[in-house]
């Protein structure tokens, strides 16, 4: 199911990605949309709790204090914003582009049974973030910085415990009613309270949320440890309490519930369909975050189980865009009539966030994962160099960690400052982890890599007998199963199974369809699949998701394998901690250094690139933004798309 979360910038405007939370993050070649960006789920925080008295490291004890503390338009992470108060639009966009036409494109591998994306039950919506407000709105130019969209005033606390916003008075959701300060307090309770469990981790240093008046809400938080919480609180999505507070939020719905964004959910067809309609009476059109986007009157996502097919709607026009994750369609796939006539257009967009971690994930849950080698020699059986020439073209380099194409990845041995952080750990990380460099080093040699993956196991207590790997005190054999719901990656997988078997492993691939693939890894009931792992260039909070112990047996998490460490958790609540660029950094690259050396996962690969073709009809500024490309800053060419029409489709 898709969860819907905060924006957070750079990585994910409404988080670009696919089909459900858990899907999404599993299926590296999936295409459509995952509003939202990762969170934790420890117990949720009590919203009703007093605040603390006034006291250095403690809360203030009455809201007065926010008369001394000026009102401002945006807030940065570390800095101040680079806009001023009466800037005009965003510098990327252009402010006088046309509205109208449309955009269709594919949800592959997937289908959907709810308009709720909030809710832990049923299969949200691809794109359904599109129809809510937050508080706050990202400039892509800059990184994570907000700006006033629901929200046209902020006051933050200099000391970081609180926080205000006074909502516009003009901000209506799509059935007319104003948007009011209650509707934000209801919001974040709602979530909490009914919504995915880790949205209580994401907000859990939220202690209160008031409304002072119908125009003000305040947040206070619990400490002020999160640099980025005021910011992750400006994401907040908006929902109207009049309309919610009488219905089931936690069951599924088709319903075309009213949001307060750009667009209206339009005609639904569930598992087929959905479309969204540009609100022609969006009450934020002329705001400075919002000129010169949400200009495509029409956005399409039609459901496809096969990308086969969905492969070739495109090259028939029935889609006008896809983004191209498979390296033999890309190199030798785009000669068809459209193409060669220049109606199709291919884009090659230089990544600028760090690469998407992409990989194959051990479930830790299950005691033939638990030792560090046996992990270890199974990553030595990806014989990525072959799969690159054999398959991918040469397109792809091995991705080596987690903050890949960033300066937050870990490079050679520790230095200074990360053994600072990590020698009073030294007794709970490997030996290794101080004395070898990363990229860890691993033959190259196919034979030479199964020979020390086999030392490994042997290691580990295997060994062959009968050309099947047992250990040696239980005489168990040891044996996986990859779990797919995407055909397509057996590509990927059936080459790692065959010299898995050549060490002897049992192993096989079980592809099932998506609702028992969900249901499978909502009950961790896996001993191998696939997911991602997403990275802003400002990584937060969403680290609690991916890597904690705190969420290893929550279901919907990210933390997917399982991994409980106590280094692990304490670098990432350092992290979150971090009050300056260079420890962040710092903090990054020792906390992927600790995550290489569990061998957790078996890494994949990455382009450095975002590869798109779409229909010849749209424009688009340039240069795009620094942080990623804004798709809500394009438009259609009216005369364009006529002639496509014209030409190709029957529509």
């Amino acid at each position: 199911m898709s969860i819907a979360l905060p924006r957070r910038p750079a990585l994910r405007p409404w988080l670009l990605i696919a089909l459900c939370g858990a899907v999404l993050a599993l299926a590296p070649l999936a295409s459509a949309e995952l509003p939202g960006a990762p969170a934790d789920a420890p117990p949720p925080s009590d919203t009703s709790a007093e605040p603390l008295d006034a006291e250095p490291g403690g809360l203030p004890d009455t809201a007065s204090e926010a008369d001394d503390v000026p009102t401002v338009h945006g807030l940065a992470l570390y800095d101040e914003p680079e806009l001023p108060a009466d800037f005009s639009h965003f510098p990327h966009v252009n402010p006088e582009a046309p509205k109208g036409g449309s955009m269709t494109r594919a949800a592959v591998g997937s289908s959907f049974d709810s308009t709720n994306p909030f809710i832990i039950r049923g299969t949200a919506a691809v794109g359904i973030s599109q129809i809510y407000d937050t508080l706050l709105e990202a400039n892509p130019n800059e990184p994570f910085t907000l700006y006033g969209l629901l929200a046209e005033g902020i006051r933050l606390d200099p000391e970081r415990y609180w926080v205000e916003f006074d909502i516009r008075r003009e901000a209506r959701f799509q059935d007319g009613e104003p948007v009011t300060a209650h509707d934000v307090a209801f919001s974040f309770e709602l979530l909490i309270e009914q919504g995915n469990p880790f949205y209580s981790g994401y907000y859990a240093e939220v202690q209160s949320v008031e409304a002072l008046d119908d125009h003000t809400v305040r947040f206070e938080f619990a400490s002020n440890d999160s640099r980025e919480l005021p910011l992750i609180v400006g994401q907040l999505p908006v929902l109207p309490r009049h309309y919610w507070e009488s219905r089931d939020f936690s069951a599924p719905t088709l319903d075309r519930h009213p949001g307060s964004g750009p667009y209206r959910i339009g005609e639904v067809q569930p598992g087929r369909s959905i479309t969204y309609v540009r609100d022609d009476d969006y009450w934020g059109r002329d705001l400075p975050v919002n000129r010169g986007r949400y200009n495509i009157d029409r956005l399409v996502y039609d459901y496809y189980r096969d990308r086969d097919i969905a492969w070739e709607a495109f090259k028939a026009g029935v889609m006008d865009y896809r983004t191209d994750a498979r390296a033999a369609t890309w190199a030798i796939g785009y000669d068809f009539p459209a193409y060669r006539d220049g109606l199709v257009k291919r884009l090659a967009i230089p990544d600028v966030n760090p690469s998407v971690m992409q990989a194959f994930v051990f479930n830790l849950r299950r005691d033939k994962f638990s030792d560090p080698r046996v992990r270890e020699a199974l990553s030595l059986t990806f014989d990525f160099p072959w799969l690159n020439a054999n398959i991918f073209y040469d397109t792809y380099k091995r991705t080596e960690s987690f903050f890949q194409n960033s300066e937050m990845a870990a490079e050679g041995l520790p230095s200074e400052a990360e053994l600072e952080l990590l020698e009073p750990f030294r007794d709970q990380l490997p030996d290794r982890l101080f004395e070898e460099p990363v990229p860890i080093e691993h033959p190259e040699n196919l034979r030479e890599r199964l020979r020390l993956a086999l030392d490994l196991l042997r290691e580990a207590g295997y060994e062959v007998e009968d050309g099947v790997l047992r250990h040696a005190e239980t005489g168990r054999p040891l044996s996986i199963e990859v779990l797919l719901f995407d055909s397509g990656l057996e590509r990927v997988v059936q080459p790692m199974l065959r010299n898995m078997a050549r060490l002897g492993v049992q192993s096989s691939i079980r592809i099932v369809d998506i609702n028992q693939y969900l249901n499978r890894l909502r009950s961790f009931d896996f001993d191998m699949t696939t997911a991602h792992f997403p990275q802003s260039n400002n990584p937060g909070n969403e680290q609690r998701d991916f890597w904690t112990s705190a969420v290893a047996e929550v279901p919907q998490s990210r933390n997917l394998m399982g991994l409980q460490h106590p280094v692990v958790d304490a670098l990432v609540e350092q992290l979150i901690r971090a009050d300056s660029r260079e420890t962040l950094n710092t903090l990054t690259r020792a906390l992927d250094r600790v995550l290489l050396w569990q061998f957790a996962m078996i890494p994949h690969y990455h382009s450095g690139e975002t590869r798109i073709a779409v229909w010849d009809k749209f424009d688009w500024p340039e240069p795009y933004p620094k942080y990623g490309m804004d798709l809500d800053a394009w438009w259609v060419d009216a005369e364009r798309e006529a002639e496509i029409n014209r030409r190709v489709r029957r529509r």
